[in-house]
């Protein structure tokens, strides 16, 4: 599958290869901070969030659903969002942090929820 889901001219969404579900939402622009992004773009970050995280918690059903804003290594405004569980490598520490365990996590379907996802995007 391709790593972008979705765009339209102001963001992309972007999976990120993970054991858990983890997508990631840019600008279209190489904006480097968030107040720097106009409202229009600001908006369009916050309506396919919300959307992301509803969809994840629906869908998966998960522990928690993690957001993350941080660009060190990419200066360029873009979000994480990341379904979480007990029992995946990581929780309760960062996905970029120590591994706990080894994973028991077994997933529904997660090309079923990228078309499920779009479809709500569009």
């Amino acid at each position: 599958m391709e790593n972008v889901i979705y765009e339209n001219t102001l963001i992309k969404i972007e999976i990120e290869p993970s054991e858990i579900p983890w997508l990631k939402i840019f600008t279209q622009l190489p904006t480097k901070e968030f107040s720097q992004c106009d409202d229009k773009v600001k908006q369009e970050i916050w309506r396919v969030l919300d959307i992301c995280e509803k969809e994840m918690i629906a869908y998966f059903n998960p522990d928690k659903i993690n957001i993350a804003s941080f660009g060190n290594y990419v200066p360029h405004v873009h979000f994480h969002i990341q379904a979480r569980f007990k029992n995946d490598s990581y929780f309760p520490e960062p996905t970029w942090g120590k591994k706990q365990r080894d994973s028991t996590i077994v997933l529904k379907d997660t090309d079923k929820f990228y078309e499920n996802l779009i479809l709500k995007l569009n």
